[in-house]
């Protein structure tokens, strides 16, 4: 059973706000913001993206609240195999992206940039499928950036790349179904991200036959309990994939893609390459393609480098307070 809510001033008590400098402009960020801090069981993490509502942010603190206060799930594996993220950056960025991620075997490509074109996406795409060789897996992740017939004319133009599957091409579950639908014989796979962690109901995509399979976020989806109840109700393939989190974040997704009972894809939880400095100084980043399983202990020295100013630290631990009402009163 979840541990009972632990007062504000618990939470505070420890709580630390990080700001780590990224080495590539990812998701519109050069600096990743966060909260940490540390439960009965071990340290947690607070990381909703800035432009998130206190309703949707206060998912996320039900999910460090359960990290950080309970102990987790059984693992079925030792290890975790993940994947290379690349982002949206030129053709000529991509072998000094790739190069972050030691060993990996899959990449997941980052398309339907604002302000980019499709011509800009084949060109990153090819330099990846360049750079994995043949034998690499690599998939895509639009973030719901293409409308249906933008989506079906990309997942034709950049199917020469052998596409492992086609993540949130569209934003509808309607969308992907329809799309979904559409590209069927031609054998690329539709995942589904922000139509189940961002969706009142995560099950909805399952249901309408929009997707080959699901994208699972620890922190988003409240923790991972309910994550792994998500996805074995819904019945479908899960890969496990991060928020752009800290090494102490990117430990409970290694704990939900731990307790899975199925595991057939790599997972995105390698995204700590993509960090110049994270809250330890051994972070959690791929090694021959692989993560371990277990908590991340955050050192004082390492969290002094990253720690944010004043100013955003009193905006976060503001944000922390009213999500803790708002689960509160939940």
């Amino acid at each position: 059973m979840p541990a009972p809510l632990p007062p504000l001033s618990e939470i505070l008590a420890s709580a630390r706000v990080v700001a780590l400098p990224l080495a590539t402009r990812f998701r519109g960020v050069d600096v990743r913001e966060a909260v940490v801090f540390e439960g009965s069981e071990g340290w947690t993490e607070f990381s909703p993206f800035a432009e998130y509502d206190d309703v949707e942010a206060a998912t996320w603190l039900a999910a460090a609240i359960d990290y950080g206060w309970s102990a987790q799930p059984a693992a079925v594996r030792e290890t975790i195999a993940v994947n290379a993220t690349v982002p949206a950056v030129p053709a000529a960025s991509v072998a000094e992206v790739l190069a972050r991620f030691d060993g990996c075997r899959t990449a997941k490509v980052k398309v339907a940039e604002r302000g980019q074109s499709l011509a800009d996406d084949i060109a990153r795409l090819r330099a990846v499928r360049a750079a994995m060789g043949p034998e690499g897996r690599v998939r895509v992740d639009a973030n719901g950036g293409w409308n249906l017939d933008e989506a079906e004319h990309a997942v034709h133009a950049l199917a020469e790349f052998d596409l492992e599957y086609v993540e949130q091409p569209c934003a509808s579950v309607d969308e992907l179904a329809e799309l979904r639908r559409r590209v069927k014989h031609m054998g690329i796979p539709i995942a589904a991200d922000e139509s189940v962690r961002k969706a009142s109901d995560p099950l909805a995509v399952a249901r309408a036959g929009a997707a080959d399979l699901l994208v699972v976020k620890a922190q988003p989806l409240g923790g991972v309990r309910r994550a792994l109840a998500i996805v074995a109700e819904a019945g479908l393939p899960a890969v496990v994939s991060s928020a752009l989190d800290t090494s102490i974040g990117l430990s409970m997704g290694v704990a939900l893609a731990a307790a899975l009972p199925e595991l057939d894809f790599d997972c995105g939880l390698g995204t700590s390459a993509l960090f110049t400095a994270d809250v330890t100084a051994a972070p959690l980043r791929p090694r021959d393609g692989m993560l371990p399983i277990g908590r991340v202990e955050p050192e004082p020295a390492a969290m002094d480098a990253v720690a944010a100013d004043a100013e955003r630290t009193q905006w976060w631990f503001e944000r922390v307070a009213r999500c803790h009402a708002l689960l509160e009163r939940a």
